[in-house]
């Protein structure tokens, strides 16, 4: 009987590992920058103004202090180390702060 106690309990230990190596931390997604939507870029069209733009996309991630003719909107998730899915959304605007084009790099992994 204590035989069988014994094997039963080594048996139980080593599945018990087994199965605990077989896990792993569970690591957090990390939402960064502009939720922007397909919805929303099909919303875009040349000859929208900076406040149409910021009402539409909401505030750019990125907007240079020396010239308001460009606006980036990044948008990225990270799980650990790996980089899910990102979007690069850059818009132009001419002299008068109108839409001119705009262009869009998605990347999955």
């Amino acid at each position: 009987m204590k035989q069988l106690s014994s094997k039963y309990f080594i048996s139980f230990c080593i599945l018990f590992f087994i199965g605990c190596s077989a896990l792993s931390p569970y690591e957090v997604p990390v939402l960064q920058g502009n939720i922007v939507d397909e919805e929303d870029i099909e919303k875009l069209k040349s000859g929208l103004n900076q406040d149409q733009i910021r009402y539409l996309l909401g505030t750019p991630l990125a907007k240079s202090p020396l010239s308001n003719k460009r606006w980036d909107y990044y948008y990225s998730v990270k799980v650990g180390d790996r980089n899910l899915a990102e979007k690069k959304l850059t818009l132009f605007f001419n002299d008068q702060g109108i839409l001119d084009s705009w262009n869009l790099e998605e990347s999955v992994d």
